[in-house]
């Protein structure tokens, strides 16, 4: 793809390192912003400094929040001894927007992958366990795709937590095997949640 700027071919290289975004729709995003007024412009590159320079993570349960505490843990409303796992933030937009969930939840930051080099020393895992320990919580929601990695995931803290007094499911399997939690649709996810089951029937299906 030749270029008659270097300043376009810079900005159309930048915009096509995000997900998704390939060279050609980063060109026409950037030549989309050019033809708009220079204060719109503006006003996305500050939005997008100050959201990165200001964003923080919740400080029980790394969830991204603009305060120490987001507003789903310091909800009174909300039932904090149940607590519905996930993988990252995409998964608790996803579960919020179904309106079917009261629980708290507890965001990993991925899963355990060994093949990438992700062990659970990577991810948000001693914090839950902790919570645990703790006595805080009655119930545990297994809400991670069903991968291998989400079940490996789900056995490895399973397996630290066997042995207290806590509930333990996971969600209901109309969620297609392999799939993400981000695509499911809201009736069907919000059904997952609502008819979630036991743990230990999901190993012994595996």
């Amino acid at each position: 793809m030749e270029f008659s700027s270097k300043l376009l071919e810079k900005a159309v290289n930048e915009m096509a390192q995000l997900p998704g975004i390939g060279k050609r729709t980063a060109l026409r995003l950037v030549l989309h912003l050019l033809k708009q007024p220079k204060e719109q412009t503006a006003f996305l590159a500050a939005t997008l400094t100050k959201m990165r320079e200001s964003i923080q993570f919740c400080e029980s349960c790394h969830n991204i929040s603009d305060v120490s505490v987001c507003e789903i843990c310091s909800n009174p409303s909300r039932n904090h001894a149940v607590i519905c796992v996930v993988e990252d933030i995409r998964d608790v937009m996803a579960i919020e927007n179904t309106g079917q969930f009261r629980g708290v939840y507890h965001v990993l930051g991925g899963k355990i992958s060994p093949i990438d080099g992700v062990g659970p020393s990577q991810l948000n895992i001693s914090s839950l366990l902790k919570k645990v320990k703790d006595g805080i919580v009655s119930e545990l929601i297994f809400a991670l795709s069903s991968t291998m990695e989400g079940d490996t995931t789900n056995f490895y803290i399973y397996k630290q937590i066997k042995d207290y007094q806590i509930i333990t499911t996971t969600i209901a399997r109309g969620i297609a095997v392999g799939d993400e939690l981000e695509y499911a649709d809201e009736v069907t996810l919000g059904r997952s949640i609502l008819y979630r089951v036991p743990f230990e029937n999901a190993l012994k299906n595996n």
